[in-house]
């Protein structure tokens, strides 16, 4: 197994531990609307990974059609996120509600930040 390889799982932990912790990947619009309806940080999170398994797989379906699809490092990816969201998900349960919110905020104002600014 090469380096490039290995970079790709180790990213895919991650971004699996971000993404478990914070149900992002769609999962920045809905978990707030969750929360909003009153649900908890952690059942908000793992409704929005259901929501986001079904949209997922029709993004997949829709971008491989357009060929815009990299299994290799798709899969690659996924791998190391099945770790990282096993973490998360245990990781997120330690998490109250109000300091889940704050957390969520910061991390959606910091890739606001880093987006906005990035040339």
């Amino acid at each position: 197994m090469d380096l490039t390889m290995l970079a790709m799982i180790g990213s895919g932990i991650v971004v699996g531990i971000g993404a478990s912790f914070t149900g992002l990947g769609g999962g920045f619009l809905i978990v707030p609307l969750l929360l909003y309806l009153g649900f908890s940080s952690q059942k908000a999170v793992g409704t929005s990974f259901l929501a986001i398994l079904v949209i997922s797989v029709s993004a997949l379906v829709a971008h491989n059609k357009l060929a815009n699809v990299d299994y290799k490092y798709g899969l690659l990816l996924g791998i190391g996120g099945i770790l990282g969201a096993q973490i998360g998900a245990r990781l997120v349960e330690h998490v109250s509600t109000e300091n889940f919110k704050k957390i969520f905020a910061v991390v959606l104002v910091g890739l606001a930040a880093y987006l906005f600014l990035k040339k």
